[in-house]
């Protein structure tokens, strides 16, 4: 338990030396899933707040995270490895699901959006430590030596990860008459 919370605060942290550890060790991809599913908890949790019946929409949040998290590392893999790699890249998808579910360890902060008036700070600022975090774990998942390249796999990703929920949106979507 003690190395599960010191690789989250690590992680969290944007420690390279977290990443490299997560990224090589086989055996926390049930850790990756703990730290998404306490993000999203945390993130569910300040953003829908304590009323009675919210438990519901932190519930989907969560799934819908872990669908998400396994998507974006599947993705961020493809794109990584076929259309950005460098000569040293070498990676697996069990290498980005483990590093990209610890790099969603700030969203565990999104709790703090509980505090009345800080929703909207609190939102912004894990967003973007979330990013952070994000293209720190591409970058040693995929053994980059720039961040730059990390962050065009992270732009191309969203890209792609939009569109593809954009289009199932529509063929989902209540119409409206």
């Amino acid at each position: 338990m003690k190395i599960f919370i010191t690789r989250m605060f690590g992680a969290a942290m944007l420690d390279s030396t977290t990443y490299e550890a997560v990224e090589a060790d086989q055996d926390v991809t049930g850790q990756a899933v703990a730290v998404v599913v306490l993000a999203s908890a945390g993130l569910g949790l300040g953003w829908t707040g304590l009323e009675p019946g919210r438990a519901g929409a932190v519930v989907a949040l969560t799934l819908v995270a872990l669908a998400g998290w396994v998507t974006w590392a599947l993705l961020t893999y493809v794109i990584g490895t076929r259309f950005f790699a460098e000569a040293q890249t070498r990676s697996d998808p069990g290498e980005l699901l483990r590093v990209l579910g610890f790099a969603a360890a700030p969203g565990v902060v999104g709790v703090l959006g509980l505090v009345p008036g800080l929703r909207p700070i609190v939102t912004a600022v894990t967003f973007l430590w979330l990013l952070a975090a994000m293209v720190i774990a591409i970058q040693h998942a995929l053994d980059f030596t720039s961040t730059t390249r990390a962050v065009a796999v992270c732009v191309t990703g969203w890209a792609v990860f939009v569109a593809m929920f954009w289009v199932i949106g529509i063929f989902f979507a209540p119409s409206v008459s």
